[in-house]
């Protein structure tokens, strides 16, 4: 049972060491000014800004402000963009 339970304990630790960084600042700053460079909306970019804060991890902000610029996102990571889009567009424009 000890044995067990040193296992769970170890499991459970590095699994967080695993989980990805959050959006810095700097990201949601840079999110913002594209946003505003796009929609020229302060409400609408404050939200997106600060659900994209708890929707998604620091690489996909990454990969989130570069669509934004015009880039697209990588076949790997459509499905969890659409998946944000749709997110935030439910928190930001809910009747959208």
């Amino acid at each position: 049972m000890r044995t067990f339970l040193v296992a769970i304990t170890l499991l459970a630790s590095s699994s967080l060491a695993v989980m990805a960084a959050p959006p810095s600042a700097e990201q949601k700053d840079e999110f913002y000014r594209v946003c505003m460079g796009i929609a020229q909306d302060a409400a609408l970019c404050g939200c997106k800004a600060d659900a994209a804060m708890t929707l998604i991890d620091a690489r996909f902000m990454d990969v989130v402000i570069s669509s934004m610029k015009g880039g697209s996102p990588d076949a790997s990571d459509y499905d969890a963009y659409n998946t944000y889009v749709a997110k935030s567009n439910q928190i930001c424009k809910p009747n959208y």
